[in-house]
Protein backbone atom coordinates (compact mmCIF):
# COMPACT_ATOMS: atom_id res chain seq x y z
CA UNK A 1 0.00 0.00 0.00
CA UNK A 2 1.45 3.35 -1.04
CA UNK A 3 1.80 6.01 1.63
CA UNK A 4 1.18 9.58 0.41
CA UNK A 5 4.40 11.58 0.31
CA UNK A 6 6.60 8.51 0.64
CA UNK A 7 8.94 7.25 -2.07
CA UNK A 8 7.79 3.96 -3.56
CA UNK A 9 9.44 0.89 -2.07
CA UNK A 10 11.20 -1.59 -4.29
CA UNK A 11 11.19 -5.22 -3.27
CA UNK A 12 10.48 -4.41 0.38
CA UNK A 13 13.48 -2.07 0.72
CA UNK A 14 12.81 1.02 2.83
CA UNK A 15 14.00 4.34 1.38
CA UNK A 16 16.97 5.81 3.25
CA UNK A 17 15.52 9.29 3.73
CA UNK A 18 12.09 10.82 4.18
CA UNK A 19 10.53 12.46 1.14
CA UNK A 20 10.42 16.22 0.73
CA UNK A 21 6.70 16.21 1.59
CA UNK A 22 7.31 14.37 4.85
CA UNK A 23 10.17 16.71 5.71
CA UNK A 24 8.04 19.80 5.07
CA UNK A 25 5.17 18.35 7.12
CA UNK A 26 7.57 17.57 9.96
CA UNK A 27 8.91 21.13 9.86
CA UNK A 28 5.37 22.51 10.04
CA UNK A 29 4.50 20.27 13.00
CA UNK A 30 7.70 21.30 14.78
CA UNK A 31 6.98 24.99 14.13
CA UNK A 32 3.39 24.66 15.38
CA UNK A 33 4.46 22.90 18.59
CA UNK A 34 7.28 25.38 19.15
CA UNK A 35 4.75 28.21 18.78
CA UNK A 36 2.41 26.51 21.27
CA UNK A 37 5.22 26.10 23.79
CA UNK A 38 6.39 29.67 23.17
CA UNK A 39 2.93 31.02 23.91
CA UNK A 40 2.82 28.90 27.07
CA UNK A 41 6.17 30.35 28.13
CA UNK A 42 4.90 33.89 27.62
CA UNK A 43 2.08 33.64 30.16
CA UNK A 44 2.00 33.12 33.90
CA UNK A 45 0.18 30.07 35.24
CA UNK A 46 -2.95 30.99 37.20
CA UNK A 47 -2.66 30.20 40.88
CA UNK A 48 -6.00 28.42 41.10
CA UNK A 49 -5.12 25.91 38.36
CA UNK A 50 -7.39 27.24 35.64
CA UNK A 51 -8.19 30.44 33.79
CA UNK A 52 -4.69 31.07 32.43
CA UNK A 53 -6.12 31.24 28.91
CA UNK A 54 -7.74 34.59 29.72
CA UNK A 55 -4.26 36.16 29.49
CA UNK A 56 -4.46 35.39 25.77
CA UNK A 57 -7.59 37.52 25.36
CA UNK A 58 -9.97 34.57 25.54
CA UNK A 59 -13.12 34.80 27.65
CA UNK A 60 -13.57 32.88 30.88
CA UNK A 61 -14.70 29.29 30.34
CA UNK A 62 -18.48 29.29 29.93
CA UNK A 63 -18.68 25.78 31.34
CA UNK A 64 -16.87 26.74 34.54
CA UNK A 65 -18.82 29.99 34.90
CA UNK A 66 -22.26 28.48 34.37
CA UNK A 67 -21.80 25.06 36.01
CA UNK A 68 -19.12 25.87 38.60
CA UNK A 69 -17.35 22.73 37.40
CA UNK A 70 -14.30 22.09 35.24
CA UNK A 71 -14.64 21.51 31.50
CA UNK A 72 -12.84 18.52 29.91
CA UNK A 73 -9.81 20.67 29.06
CA UNK A 74 -9.83 22.68 32.26
CA UNK A 75 -6.31 23.57 33.37
CA UNK A 76 -4.57 22.60 30.12
CA UNK A 77 -3.22 26.10 29.44
CA UNK A 78 -2.13 26.41 33.06
CA UNK A 79 -0.41 23.02 32.90
CA UNK A 80 1.41 24.02 29.70
CA UNK A 81 2.47 27.31 31.34
CA UNK A 82 3.87 25.43 34.36
CA UNK A 83 5.70 23.02 32.05
CA UNK A 84 7.14 25.92 30.05
CA UNK A 85 8.56 27.25 33.32
CA UNK A 86 10.12 23.84 33.93
CA UNK A 87 7.83 22.98 36.84
CA UNK A 88 6.61 19.58 35.70
CA UNK A 89 5.27 18.63 39.13
CA UNK A 90 2.99 21.69 39.20
CA UNK A 91 1.99 20.91 35.61
CA UNK A 92 1.07 17.34 36.53
CA UNK A 93 -0.83 18.37 39.66
CA UNK A 94 -2.72 21.09 37.74
CA UNK A 95 -3.87 18.91 34.82
CA UNK A 96 -2.25 15.51 34.15
CA UNK A 97 -3.34 15.43 30.50
CA UNK A 98 -1.88 18.91 30.01
CA UNK A 99 1.44 17.80 31.50
CA UNK A 100 1.56 14.81 29.14
CA UNK A 101 0.53 17.06 26.26
CA UNK A 102 3.33 19.52 26.98
CA UNK A 103 5.90 16.73 26.95
CA UNK A 104 4.43 15.39 23.71
CA UNK A 105 4.62 18.88 22.18
CA UNK A 106 8.28 19.19 23.17
CA UNK A 107 9.03 15.76 21.70
CA UNK A 108 7.28 16.75 18.48
CA UNK A 109 9.46 19.86 18.22
CA UNK A 110 12.60 17.75 18.43
CA UNK A 111 11.38 14.87 16.28
CA UNK A 112 9.86 17.15 13.64
CA UNK A 113 12.98 19.26 13.51
CA UNK A 114 15.20 16.20 13.23
CA UNK A 115 13.12 14.73 10.40
CA UNK A 116 13.03 18.07 8.58
CA UNK A 117 16.76 18.69 8.87
CA UNK A 118 18.15 15.21 8.34
CA UNK A 119 15.43 13.31 6.50
CA UNK A 120 15.45 10.68 9.24
CA UNK A 121 12.47 8.35 9.04
CA UNK A 122 11.35 8.77 12.65
CA UNK A 123 7.79 9.29 11.45
CA UNK A 124 7.62 5.56 10.67
CA UNK A 125 7.80 4.91 14.42
CA UNK A 126 4.63 6.98 14.90
CA UNK A 127 2.48 4.83 12.63
CA UNK A 128 1.31 2.57 15.50
CA UNK A 129 0.09 5.71 17.30
CA UNK A 130 -2.32 6.37 14.46
CA UNK A 131 -4.29 3.22 15.17
CA UNK A 132 -7.68 3.17 16.90
CA UNK A 133 -6.61 1.57 20.16
CA UNK A 134 -4.13 4.33 20.94
CA UNK A 135 -6.79 6.96 20.28
CA UNK A 136 -9.13 5.26 22.75
CA UNK A 137 -6.35 5.09 25.34
CA UNK A 138 -5.65 8.80 24.86
CA UNK A 139 -9.35 9.60 25.21
CA UNK A 140 -9.50 7.53 28.41
CA UNK A 141 -6.49 9.47 29.73
CA UNK A 142 -8.13 12.82 29.01
CA UNK A 143 -11.36 11.67 30.65
CA UNK A 144 -9.45 10.41 33.69
CA UNK A 145 -7.63 13.75 33.91
CA UNK A 146 -11.00 15.52 33.70
CA UNK A 147 -12.26 13.35 36.56
CA UNK A 148 -9.16 14.23 38.58
CA UNK A 149 -9.71 17.93 37.85
CA UNK A 150 -13.33 17.62 39.01
CA UNK A 151 -12.17 16.04 42.28
CA UNK A 152 -9.61 18.77 43.01
CA UNK A 153 -11.92 21.57 41.81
Amino acid sequence: MAIPGEPQRRQGVEPKRASAGVRISAALVAAAMLTLLGVAASIAPAGDGHGTHTQLGMPACGWAVSLDAPCPTCGMTTAFAHAAEGDMLASLVTQPAGAVGSVAAALLVWAGGWIALTGARLHVLARPLMRGRVGWIMLAGVLAAWGYKAIVW
